[in-house]
C-alpha cells in the first residue's frame, strides 16, 4: 500500500482515484472545484478544495509524506506546469504528470516530472493496433519498439506444441502465457499445446509480431 497525492479530479483523475481504491491504496485527492472533491470521496481517503500552484497551500500537504504525487490535470496546462514543478522543489519523491500533447511533455519534463502519462496517445494506439487486425484481443505498449499482445490461436497453429512451433527461433518472439476460460497462466512450455479454446500472451519486437501475425 503506498501514499498518494491525486491532483486534478476530472475524468481521468476520477478514474485514477477509482483504481486506486480498488487497489488498496491511501490516496488524498485535490482540486480546485468542491464539485469534483465531492464527486471522489468514496473513494479516497481524504480530499482537499485548493489550487496547487499557490505554493502555501501545496506545502500544508506534506508533499514529503506521498510516495507518489499524480499530476492528472488536463483541462489548464500552466497549472499543470506550476503544480509538477512547485511538487518537485518541495520534496516530492516521485511526480507522474498528464500531458496532452508532445510538447506538453516535453516542457513537464523539463520543469521536474519524473514520468509523462499521455492518456490520449497511448489510448490511440492502442486502439489503431487492436481494432485493424483480426488476432489482436488486447496489447501493452512497453516501449516504442517493444509491447506484449494477447492475440488468438492461428488456425494453422491449432493442435501443436509450443516446441513444434518454435516461433522464438524462426520471429524471436516469445508466448510468456495463455488465458483459458479467463484464466491466466504463466508457465508455458515447450509441451504447452495451443488450443481454439485459448488466447496467447506473446512479447517481443513490434515488427517482429507484426511479421509472424500477419498484421
Amino acid at each position: 500500500m503506498k501514499n498518494v497525492l491525486l491532483i486534478g479530479l476530472g475524468r481521468f483523475g476520477r478514474h485514477i482515484a477509482i483504481k486506486l481504491d480498488t487497489m488498496n491504496h491511501q490516496v488524498m485527492a485535490v482540486d480546485i472545484q468542491e464539485k469534483r472533491v465531492n464527486a471522489v470521496l468514496p473513494y479516497v481517503t481524504n480530499a482537499q478544495i485548493g489550487d496547487c500552484t499557490d505554493e502555501v497551500f501545496v506545502n500544508s500537504l506534506g508533499i514529503r509524506n506521498f510516495d507518489v504525487c499524480i499530476v492528472a490535470i488536463g483541462d489548464a496546462f500552466q497549472s499543470s506546469l506550476e503544480a509538477t514543478a512547485l511538487l518537485k522543489e518541495l520534496g516530492a519523491k516521485l511526480v507522474v504528470s498528464r500531458a496532452t500533447r508532445d510538447v506538453h511533455a516535453k516542457f513537464l519534463l523539463k520543469i521536474g516530472a519524473d514520468r509523462i502519462v499521455y492518456p490520449e496517445k497511448q489510448i490511440a494506439s492502442w486502439t489503431a493496433i487492436r481494432y485493424t487486425s483480426d488476432h489482436i484481443i488486447d496489447y501493452i505498449e512497453l516501449d516504442e519498439d517493444h509491447g506484449i499482445f494477447e492475440l488468438s490461436v492461428p488456425e494453422s497453429w491449432l493442435g501443436k506444441t509450443v516446441g513444434q512451433l518454435d516461433i522464438r527461433k524462426k520471429f524471436n518472439i516469445n508466448i510468456i502465457g495463455i488465458r483459458q476460460n479467463h484464466r491466466l497462466h504463466l508457465s508455458v512450455n515447450i509441451d504447452t499445446t495451443l488450443t481454439d479454446d485459448l488466447t496467447m500472451l506473446v512479447s517481443g519486437n513490434l515488427k517482429d509480431v507484426h511479421k509472424c501475425f500477419h498484421i
